[in-house]
């Protein structure tokens, strides 16, 4: 895997273990020759992931809506910073440059960034891997809400079942590279089950 698209908190959040687990996903990809991308802040711990990439001689490349530049929290040491018109489009780059995506931590952005990724599995838009780096437990309740839509009929078990989830960094890596995502989830798929399962 050449590429991976990182998201995650702006904010460094209240528990440490946060920030060690940024700095040590940005070791690693950088240790596997693999280019972080992510959305060019210096803060948090998108900050975190970047500097620690940087400091293992990681290749970083940053995509920032130009409105985000402007109020000084771009990374000014980046391998490469693109800025970008929106968050539609950093959102949409940050796709093409990107081979995986990963979520750490992180609030609503984080959230709408991978969800986003994995709707786009879904719908057969692209076929990669999207997963989340469960570190202590973080994302826990939504991992659990995903089986309530599954209970409720609005999501494919199939689909779920794509997402990778890690709670040590040292097996996602090679969870993404196994992973074989495909559209599993079209609407047409859920409503023939559906009917499938109606008395």
């Amino acid at each position: 895997m050449r590429s991976v698209a990182v998201y995650c908190g702006s904010s460094p959040g209240f528990n440490p273990v946060f920030r060690a687990a940024a700095e040590a996903l940005g070791r690693t990809l950088a240790q596997s020759a693999c280019t972080l991308v992510y959305g060019g802040s210096h803060a948090g711990l998108m900050g975190a992931v970047a500097d620690a990439a940087l400091a293992a001689g990681g290749k970083v490349i940053g995509v920032i809506p130009d409105a985000l530049v402007s109020r000084e929290v771009a990374h000014r040491g980046l391998s490469e910073l693109q800025v970008v018109g929106s968050m539609h489009e950093r959102k949409a780059r940050m796709a093409e440059l990107s081979e995986a995506f990963v979520a750490l931590p992180g609030g609503i952005g984080t959230l709408d960034e991978i969800v986003e990724m994995f709707t786009w599995t879904q719908l057969g838009i692209h076929r990669k891997p999207c997963a989340f780096l469960n570190i202590g437990g973080y994302y826990d309740s939504l991992l659990a809400f995903l089986r309530t839509m599954v209970a409720q009929g609005f999501l494919r078990q199939a689909q779920v079942d794509q997402l990778v989830v890690a709670e040590r960094i040292e097996d996602l890596l090679p969870h993404l590279a196994a992973a074989q995502p495909h559209p599993a989830g079209r609407l047409a798929d859920i409503d023939r089950e559906l009917a499938q399962t109606r008395p």
